[in-house]
């Protein structure tokens, strides 16, 4: 095996290192990352948090304060995990960290997985009646087959 082989970064091997949760503020999302959470416990693994910060160009040369808008829900989100990282501190020990992409979902999430080197990717049920036909996020990221992917009601 030669030095550069023996370096290479080899997902799954010993279990979990990094499990990414995508959150966007919907109930099914902080589900998922809820359960992330427990299984960043349960096998001593970093837990990431992902906030794909949407990019409208349409709205924002209409006008519309787009990226305060996304600005807010990102605070909105960190303020909402921290709070409940910190009700939960003594009873879970889960070492985490929050990051914000920008794109589309799907997209965003395969950025941040593949720059995080996450082991495995998380994300909640989609709650629009329309992804049942054109599919959803979570169904491109299975069809990807880059990382084993739960999907949380």
């Amino acid at each position: 095996m030669s030095e550069d082989q023996s370096h290479q970064f080899e997902r799954g091997t010993d279990g979990p290192k990094v499990i990414v949760a995508g959150v966007d503020g919907s109930d099914s999302s902080l589900r998922a990352a809820a359960y992330a959470a427990g299984l960043a416990r349960r096998q001593r693994a970093l837990l990431a948090v992902v906030y794909i910060q949407p990019v409208l160009a349409a709205g924002a040369a209409l006008g519309v304060p787009v990226a305060d808008t996304t600005e807010e829900i990102a605070e909105g989100l960190i303020a909402e995990i921290r709070a409940a990282a910190q009700r939960v501190k003594d009873i879970f020990d889960v070492r985490w960290e929050f990051h914000t992409f920008r794109g589309d979902p799907y997209s965003g999430l395969v950025t941040a997985a593949d720059e995080l080197k996450a082991d495995a990717v998380v994300v909640g049920a989609s709650e629009q009646a329309g992804h049942r036909i054109v599919g959803s996020v979570a169904v491109r990221l299975v069809k990807a087959g880059r990382w084993p992917v739960t999907v949380v009601p």
